[in-house]
């Protein structure tokens, strides 16, 4: 059972937060996010310790933000689905090209302001109880999911082991109180097609 969800669009955006830096993603669906930093040009080959992902600003959302994420989703899919660059500057620009790309066809300044919109979603998303679709807060769906899978005779030693302590990680760090309770509303309008959409890459 997987307890960090995290969308194709979700898991491109982790991968370029290393790119353009300054973005980065919150909430317990990204509660064991690491983001390993690039190394200095003359660094000899070790590798550096991950860092934890800085916190995503918070912003108000718009319904039109909302609904070009979710359009948005085909798009961002084909561009995860191709093969890796290879690491180089060129790669790089490439890729921050495309992203950039399609996040202005959905009416984003750019993919910085997508990621940071799509953050924000993620935030509120992971407060809604799934069963009742309510906003319950992170905290308590995090224990309702500890409950369910403590209470599961069906699942494996070795995976029940690995989710307990993955919430139990994501409980320790719990995300930031939300600064705009009226995101809350407006996700919730989305839920059943935002739900889908984080789902997608189960």
């Amino acid at each position: 059972m997987r307890i960090a969800v995290r969308s194709p669009i979700a898991v491109l955006t982790l991968a370029a937060t290393c790119l353009i830096g300054a973005v980065a993603m919150t909430g317990p669906a990204f509660a064991q996010a690491k983001q390993q930093p690039a190394p200095p040009k003359q660094a000899p080959a070790k590798e550096a310790a991950p860092a934890p992902v800085p916190e995503a600003k918070q912003v108000a959302l718009t319904e039109k933000q909302i609904e070009s994420v979710i359009a948005s989703q085909k798009d961002f899919d084909a561009l995860g689905s191709q093969e890796a660059p290879k690491p180089g500057a060129k790669a790089t620009s490439n890729m921050l090209g495309k992203l950039d790309e399609v996040a202005k066809k959905y009416g984003f300044a750019n993919y910085a302001d997508f990621a940071i919109v799509q953050s924000n979603i993620e935030l509120v998303m992971s407060g809604f109880d799934p069963k009742t679709k309510t906003y319950v807060g992170p905290e308590t769906v995090l224990k309702q999911q500890l409950a369910d899978i403590q209470a599961d005779k069906k699942m494996p030693a070795a995976e029940k082991k690995e989710a307990l302590a993955e919430i139990n990680e994501a409980l320790k760090s719990p995300p930031p109180a939300l600064e705009y309770k009226a995101n809350i509303e407006l996700v919730g309008k989305y839920y059943d097609k935002l739900a889908v959409m984080m789902q997608d890459d189960e």
